[in-house]
């Protein structure tokens, strides 16, 4: 009797658990947030594609453990109609089997997955920071897969550096023919730091091609598509055009903010201009949010300073950006999408989504512990 009475309970507590998860009705960050299986959403430092009026959010499938910082499973996949109650659509990009060869094998690192749909090839191209198995952040490199299908599976075609023996846009032709190197100088230095902006990291790595690690990418109104990624030791963004098919890069491309130390990039237009928020480099540490504007995504860009508000600024709410996501229904606004990293336990990861206002022509969000779309722009 008793057996059959705590099955019985398990089973309501399982429904009413699930019945709860289904009908999640304001956004709240930076706590468990459940999947319509009951489940805490796995898709860590995503991306959202917009696809036939369905929102699909890809991001990095975590485990428990330290292990979870590295790739075990791959990247995964969820649905949603409203942004606040998602579907597992399972696995979209499953990593190989150890010892396979692959360079995304067990135990690879797959870091800010993100997916843009091609309206002329009709192909859905995931892009990803991608670090080889242990070798640590050394490769620095991105990678790209692609499918028929939004969900998945998608087939992994390869990775590379970026733009090699191509020189930036907006690159004087002086610093090309400059000699100095690393050795000459203290790290950290105001000279070195002024060498770095005038492309000490460019040209050591100019044959090789640039490093790629923490990335987005976007889809302009004229279909050009266009990546963005942490670059040169994590110093300097890189802002590159793709290819029609967006599986690779034409060699046209900008820095942003050379010498900054920004990563984290997060982009979107907003009544013609474009805007972008990164994160400092502190580690798996949160610290304060930058914000820049420009009147062409070829530049230049400037900067406008902090657009958190409010208590808890200084650390963006103790969370990093990731992606912006255009509000549904609610021309020209949008919503900041964050995580909050647990190197600890990466499986517990949480999410912190905030709505942005604009003040002074600069992009603002502040904390708000509870909050639904039609109440908060």
């Amino acid at each position: 009797m008793m057996k059959a009475f705590t099955l019985t309970f398990l089973l309501l507590a399982g429904m009413a658990l699930c019945a709860i998860a289904q009908n999640i009705s304001s956004f709240n960050p930076g706590e468990l947030w459940l999947d319509t299986d009951g489940k805490h959403i796995n898709a860590h430092g995503g991306g959202i594609l917009l696809h036939q009026g369905k929102y699909y959010w890809f991001g990095e499938h975590k485990v428990e453990g330290r292990q979870g910082n590295s790739a075990m499973v791959g990247v995964s996949c969820y649905s949603s109609a409203d942004l606040l109650n998602w579907k597992n659509e399972g696995i979209a990009l499953k990593v190989a089997d150890e010892n396979s060869g692959s360079e995304i094998e067990k135990g690879s690192i797959i870091e800010r997955p993100k997916v843009i749909y091609n309206k002329r090839t009709k192909k859905f191209v995931m892009w990803f920071h991608l670090e080889l198995k242990g070798k640590g952040y050394d490769a620095a490199r991105t990678a790209v897969a692609v499918s028929d299908k939004v969900t998945g599976p998608y087939t992994y075609l390869k990775s590379f550096r970026p733009n090699a023996g191509e020189w930036p846009q907006n690159f004087k032709e002086e610093w090309k023919h400059k000699t100095v190197q690393e050795k000459d100088m203290k790290a950290w230095s105001q000279e070195w730091k002024d060498e770095v902006a005038k492309g000490l990291f460019i040209r050591r790595d100019f044959e090789k091609g640039q490093m790629s690690r923490d990335m987005t990418v976007f889809v302009d109104d004229d279909g050009k598509a266009y990546h963005i990624h942490s670059s040169e030791e994590n110093l300097t963004l890189h802002l590159s055009e793709l290819s029609p098919d967006y599986l690779s890069f034409t060699g046209k491309w900008i820095t942003i903010e050379p010498a900054g130390h920004n990563e984290a990039p997060a982009i979107f237009k907003h009544k013609g201009k474009y805007y972008l928020i990164t994160s400092g480099c502190t580690g798996w540490d949160p610290n304060a949010a930058r914000s820049f504007v420009a009147e062409s995504i070829w530049g230049p860009w400037k900067p406008l300073g902090n657009p958190a508000k409010g208590e808890g600024a200084e650390l963006t709410f103790d969370s990093q950006s990731t992606y912006i996501i255009p509000a549904p229904g609610k021309k020209d606004t949008f919503i900041f999408m964050a995580d909050r990293w647990r190197p600890k336990n990466p499986i517990d990861g949480r999410y912190v989504w905030l709505p942005i206002t604009f003040e002074d022509d600069k992009p603002v969000f502040r904390w708000e512990k509870s909050w639904k779309l039609k109440d908060s722009f």
